[in-house]
Parts: structure tokens; C-alpha cells; sequence
């Protein structure tokens, strides 16, 4: 269930959206005046209910009643909880926040949040954005997707991020036996386990071309991005200095370390982790659910055998990850937005974060303090995935941004410069080109 979260988390129907246009051009304040700095109220709510959706799969029982135990205590209002399943979700939450009677807060994935509030489904959080970080510092993956045009549309519930794994058998029968923290180490590495592997269908580094969430990283790591907004139009990055530098970066590394085959194709035909527990490969970038896959198609593999590590960039940093995730909204049509604050305001604060969402659920929390925080009780192989966090980006906070997920016209980029089917400033231009038309008006 919890896969199904990650990937669902960046892909929405643009479409279903529009059914918002009723609610307004965007979304309502909680403040209702200037917009200053405020406190979430302590709003006593007897004999009120709020109705919370929660997707299955993203909360155990454990940390949803952890919340309502704090929020019931606080306010002496009732909680609802409705778990929601993933078919056609995006069409029933449309639909929810633009009719009455719609649900006080809602669990969204971190990437559906700019098309809700730019249609005006979601309160505007702004005022209260200093007061619900509570001393943190929320992680860039989850915050910036959850603002729109500046203003704050969701607060940040949990995440997930992608790291190398790599079988540690493999690569100590190479001669490596420790995890590689610079680019030249990782190189060299590889190197080693090239030269020990010889096999015309073994890759070091298992990564398709189209692998578009590894190819982003390359190119952040090089400071280039998708997309900039200058005064609400939003134009392509990709053609920049660093954007080439990046698709370049990303064409070296994929096509010195993974297989020709594998340069026209996405992660899921064949399946990386069907590769990878097949002894195709040493290495491949993904996420944790990874782990428990490899070793589920192959039972010979061991945990101990799996080692992981954020991927080092060109820059001499780790390279930026993009993080899926879950934002708590709020409904513009609620009939208890301070209630709602309320709720929100427990699910996002340290106590919650630290003891329930990391310790309850194995979630990488919100912030980076929370991350700081589950250092001493991680294993060896969730270090990768939380350190891999504390650098994290996101797709443009753009309503019509899953339309380029959808037509995978993102993939066919890093795709066509690795094959070599066009020069990366050609496969950039096109790129831009069709992203500046598609969010056009920055909306």
C-alpha cells in the first residue's frame, strides 16, 4: 500500500480538477484580512465533529488516534475518520471540495496540492504557516509543491525518498567494501565492479533512460530545474547552462554504467527490481519499498546483503531527490477551519512527527529535525533513504503540471539524450517549449 502512496503521490488528473472552477480562482485565507502573521486559535468545539479523510495505506490506526486523542482533548470536538481508497480519488476529492457538506481536512498527496488550491479547494494557510512549523525546518519536497504563488496550501505529513541500493556481496567481490560518499568514489567503485562483471547483460548501475526522477537529480545537482515562475509565467529550465549540464551529467554517468537496452525504457519494463534480484545488476536508484521487493523475487538475498546510500553528485554534494509524500489540506467550504487548523497543527508537530509518524509508521517525517531526531533508531539500510531527504526538491507548484507527467513528454527528454536520439539543447527546446504552453499563465 504504501508503493501504491509513493507513485500516487505524483500523479493526478488534471482534468478532474476543473470540476473546482466553482469554488473560485484560488484559495480562501484562514486569516479573512491583511494576511499577517497569526496563531492557530484554541477553539473549544463540543458538540462539533470534524471530518478528516485519510488514504489507506499512509497512517496506522496507531498515529490517526494519537492526533484525535490530542485534538479531542483540546477542543472536546469529535473526529470522523473516513479511510479513502486510491481508485478514483482525484475524482471524488474534486468533487468533495466543491459541493457542501464536503470534508474538514483532507490527506493529500504532496504533488496534487497545486491543482486543488489554484481551482480553490483549499484554504489559504499562510498566516498561520510560521505558528504550524512549530521550530522546524519542513522539508523543501513537501513545502514548496504545498505553495502556490507564494502562499501555503497544505502542511507537510510525511515522506518518502529514493536512494542507491546495492548488493554488498556484489561489490565486495569487486573489492569494494565500504559505501561511496563523493562522485569519484562512486565511479570508482563502479569501475570495480564493472571490471569484475563482465557479462554483455550485466549493468553496475541499473538506470533507464527514462528514469526520469534520477534524471532530475543530475540536473539539480548541476543547479539547473524544470521550471522557473517570473511573475506568474512559468518557463522551462532545461535549456539553461545547468540544465545541459545536468541532461549531460545524466547521459555520462547512465550511459558509462547501465545497459544500451536500457536507455530507451522506464523502470518498470522490465522491472528494476525484477533486474536487480536477478543478478543483472549491483545498483539501482529507488525507494525503500525496493528493499522488501528484491528480496521478496529473489529469497537468497538477505537484508544484510543490501546496503543503501544517498546518490553523490558531480557537485561534490549528495544530489537532490525528489520526495513523495503526504500534505494535510484543508477545505475552503469547511465548516470548522479553526477546528481544522487545530487538527493539522497536532499531525505536523514534533511530538506527533518524532514518536508516531517515524516511530509508529516508519515514515521519514516532515522536517529535518525530525530526521536529526530518528538518527540514533535507524537501521543501516533506512540511513540512506532519511539522509537522501535532507536535500530534496519538487515539481513546479503548477495546476497543470501533471499533464506533462501524463504524456511523458519529462521522460522522453532525458530518454532521447541518453540514446542519442537528439542533442540535449534540441531535446531541451522541445521540452521547454511544450512546458510553457502547457503552464502557461502560471496556473
Amino acid at each position: 500500500m504504501r508503493r501504491r502512496r509513493y507513485i500516487a503521490a505524483a500523479a493526478l488528473c488534471t482534468a478532474t480538477l476543473l470540476t473546482l472552477t466553482a469554488c473560485g480562482g484560488g484559495g480562501t485565507s484562514a486569516a479573512g484580512d491583511d494576511g499577517s502573521p497569526k496563531t492557530v486559535p484554541n477553539t473549544r468545539g463540543e458538540g462539533k465533529t470534524l471530518t478528516v479523510w485519510v488514504m489507506d495505506g499512509d497512517y496506522t490506526d496507531a498515529t490517526v488516534k494519537a492526533i484525535n486523542d490530542q485534538f479531542e482533548q483540546a477542543t472536546g470536538a469529535k473526529v470522523d475518520v473516513q479511510i479513502q481508497q486510491w481508485e478514483s480519488i482525484t475524482t471524488k476529492i474534486s468533487t468533495a471540495l466543491s459541493t457542501s457538506g464536503t470534508p474538514d481536512v483532507l490527506d493529500l498527496g504532496n504533488t496534487q496540492v497545486p491543482g486543488f488550491a489554484a481551482n480553490g479547494g483549499l484554504l489559504d494557510l499562510t498566516p498561520y504557516a510560521a505558528d504550524l512549523k512549530q521550530g522546524r525546518t519542513w522539508l523543501a519536497g513537501l513545502e514548496e509543491p504545498a505553495t502556490v504563488d507564494k502562499a501555503l496550501y497544505a502542511v507537510p505529513g510525511f515522506a518518502g525518498a529514493r536512494a542507491v541500493i546495492y548488493n554488498k556481496k556484489t561489490w565486495a567481490a569487486a573489492g569494494v567494501t565500504a559505501a561511496p560518499t563523493t562522485y569519484a568514489e562512486l565511479t570508482a567503485a563502479l569501475d570495480k565492479v564493472k571490471a569484475a562483471n563482465p557479462a554483455a547483460d550485466f549493468s553496475p548501475f541499473y538506470l533507464p533512460g527514462q528514469y526520469w526522477y534520477a534524471g532530475m537529480q543530475f540536473i539539480w545537482d548541476a543547479g539547473g530545474d524544470i521550471a522557473s515562475n517570473d511573475g506568474g509565467t512559468w518557463k522551462g529550465g532545461f535549456s539553461s547552462s545547468a540544465g545541459q549540464k545536468g541532461l549531460n551529467d545524466f547521459k555520462t554517468f547512465q550511459n558509462t554504467y547501465s545497459s544500451k537496452a536500457s536507455q530507451a525504457i522506464d523502470t518498470i519494463t522490465p522491472d528494476q527490481n525484477q533486474v536487480f534480484a536477478d543478478g543483472k545488476t549491483a545498483t539501482i536508484l529507488s525507494t525503500a519499498g525496493s528493499l522488501g521487493l528484491i528480496q521478496k523475487a529473489n529469497p537468497k538475498i538477505k537484508p544484510e546483503d543490501l546496503g543503501t546510500f544517498p546518490l553523490p553528485g558531480v557537485s561534490g554534494k549528495a544530489q537532490p531527490v525528489m520526495l513523495g509524500g503526504s500534505d494535510w489540506g484543508i477545505a475552503t467550504k469547511s465548516d470548522t477551519p479553526e477546528l481544522a487548523l487545530q487538527w493539522v497543527k497536532i499531525a505536523a508537530s514534533p511530538t506527533v512527527q518524532d514518536k508516531n509518524v517515524f516511530g509508529n509508521d516508519g515514515w521519514i517525517p516532515n522536517s529535518t529535525q525530525g530526521i536529526e531526531a530518528a538518527q540514533p533508531s535507524l537501521n543501516e539500510q533506512q540511513k540512506g533513504f532519511f539522509t537522501a531527504a535532507l536535500t530534496s526538491k519538487a515539481t513546479p507548484a503548477a495546476a497543470q503540471w501533471p499533464t506533462l507527467e501524463g504524456d511523458k513528454s519529462i521522460n522522453q527528454v532525458f530518454s532521447n539524450v541518453v540514446s542519442g536520439a537528439k542533442s540535449s539543447a534540441d531535446a531541451a527546446k522541445e521540452f521547454d517549449d511544450h512546458l510553457d504552453s502547457t503552464l502557461a499563465g502560471g496556473k
